[in-house]
């Protein structure tokens, strides 16, 4: 199973460490990452390999979910279905 994620909010040191660093820990594969500093704003899209998490994923977007307002960023995980059908021209 494969997701998007998106991290947006104001660029800190560490963002990427901690994002990719958790899904490391729950077996998370990251297959495409992007990201981009507009002025001070981040923004990340990452497409993301969930069939060998440990969690599942309800779960772990709820983790990244928190983990992004530690960090004062705005997470938000996305099946790759969803997320496919919503941008279908």
């Amino acid at each position: 199973m494969r997701a998007v994620i998106t991290v947006v909010g104001k660029d800190t040191v560490g963002i990427i460490a901690e994002v990719t660093g958790l899904l490391s820990k729950h077996g998370v594969n990251v297959m495409d990452i992007s990201q981009s500093i507009l002025q001070e704003l981040f923004a990340m899209v990452m497409l993301v390999d969930f069939s060998a998490s440990d969690v599942a994923f309800d779960e772990l977007a709820r983790m990244l979910e928190r983990r992004g307002e530690e960090l004062g960023v705005k997470i938000h995980v996305m099946h790759e279905d969803i997320f496919t059908s919503m941008h279908k021209i």
